[in-house]
């Protein structure tokens, strides 16, 4: 009996990558392990590219031992996979692509860890080499549709896409790894448990900032509790009873490692005092509540982590949007001293488009309080807003904001 192939979930990244490949002789696509990332170079020049995974101990240690026989036997085009395990091959590809610039396409690379790596790839490959992010799917690639604009950019009223109301905090507990996805009757929760093992064992275990593994695990767990958060790592590190430049590194190895993003505050001379602290979120809404202990739909929605959730969900589709349209996210938050603020802000050239997102399915004109108060401080900086929820309804919330389902976003 042959085993059913899952279907292939379109990416959003696929022209921009395709273009990159078209202009630059080294494409570097990084993103957290479990990604896609793999899967979607294969999918676009497998036909092309020969294919080496850098991952197993004896291929690792053929390319560090003899670097220039390693890459003689696996020549361009080629497809080198976790190029983090054999940093050693970046000045040799240089080599290579020098002698042949003008020919793009040559090397296409992967990496799930940027700590370092970024640094490898700048010192050897600067000039030559696009680097692109791939996050995990963005709802609207889960519902393939992966061209769909964000609400500000259409310009038009579009039909749904993503979850609506009544499946919104399964699709949240589940996550949005593209494993998941392909598989709908796969059970998430143990998909989770051996993800994170994975991640501890063969990411976080090669980074020399990490000794004990075991309050490695306690760190993220605290950490995933604090999502949508202001970061207040002295607290953390009190909580977990370890120093403070210790909480600092790991935090950074969760940065390196695309488990979490911080969205820092956005600064402007408008006379009043502003938060500076930048906020901490979960890359994957999933992986939040399975860290959290949050395993059915109904935890979810009705526990104190509700808000939380929802927060991360929007802010985190907004970011992976735009990341996967190849655009460096310009995404930031407002909260000033005297307590008005607005989730998320985004600069879209001259224009700040302002996102407040509510866990209700009620919208109500108060919940646009925060961008009113935001457009009346920057003027006419600030562009009409959205408050995106967990409902059906898309309405208007006075002169300044609209109210946007989830699926809408």
């Amino acid at each position: 009996m042959t085993r059913a192939v899952p279907p292939y979930i379109p990416r959003s990244l696929d022209p921009t990558l395709r273009r990159a490949a078209r202009e630059f002789p080294v494409v570097v696509l990084t993103g957290p392990r479990q990604s896609g990332k793999t899967t979607l170079l294969q999918r676009s020049f497998g036909a092309r590219h020969a294919y080496v995974s850098l991952e197993p101990p004896d291929v690792r240690a053929a390319a560090e031992g003899d670097p220039r026989g390693f890459l003689a036997v696996h020549p361009p085009p080629v497809i080198l996979d976790e190029i983090q395990y054999a940093p050693g091959l970046l000045p040799y590809v240089k080599e290579l692509v020098d002698a042949k610039r003008s020919r793009p396409g040559q090397f296409l690379l992967t990496g799930s860890q940027n700590l370092g790596m970024s640094a490898a790839v700048t010192e050897s490959l600067a000039g030559r080499a696009a680097v692109l992010r791939l996050l995990p799917l963005s709802w609207r690639e889960i519902a393939r549709e992966p061209g769909r604009k964000l609400p500000w950019e259409r310009g038009r009223a579009v039909p749904e896409a993503g979850v609506g109301s009544g499946r919104l905090w399964p699709a949240f507990v589940r996550g949005t790894y593209p494993e998941l996805a392909a598989h709908p009757r796969r059970d998430f929760t143990l998909w989770h448990s051996s993800y994170v093992q994975t991640y501890l064992e063969r990411d976080v275990r090669s980074l020399r900032q990490v000794g004990d593994l075991v309050e490695f695990q306690r760190f993220l767990r605290a950490v995933a509790a604090r999502s949508a958060q202001l970061l207040d790592l002295s607290d953390l590190a009190r909580e977990l009873g370890v120093a403070v430049n210790t909480a600092k590194a790991w935090l950074s190895v969760l940065e390196a490692t695309y488990q979490v993003f911080l969205l820092r505050p956005y600064h402007a001379n408008v006379g009043k005092r502003l938060v500076k602290t930048p906020k901490l979120y979960m890359a994957d809404v999933g992986l939040l509540c399975y860290l959290t202990g949050i395993r059915t739909a109904r935890e979810a929605q009705e526990g104190p982590l509700c808000g939380a959730i929802f927060e991360t969900a929007v802010v985190s589709e907004v970011i992976r949007t735009l990341t996967h349209h190849g655009r460096e996210p310009r995404a930031h938050f407002w909260r000033t001293s005297a307590g008005s603020e607005v989730d998320l802000l985004v600069e879209e050239g001259a224009r700040l488009i302002p996102l407040e997102a509510k866990a209700s399915a009620t919208p109500r004109p108060r919940m646009a309080d925060g961008i009113t108060s935001l457009r009346r401080d920057l003027g006419g900086r600030a562009s009409r807003g959205y408050v995106v929820h967990a409902g059906d309804t898309e309405l208007p919330l006075g002169r300044d904001a609209v109210a946007l389902p989830f699926a809408r976003l």
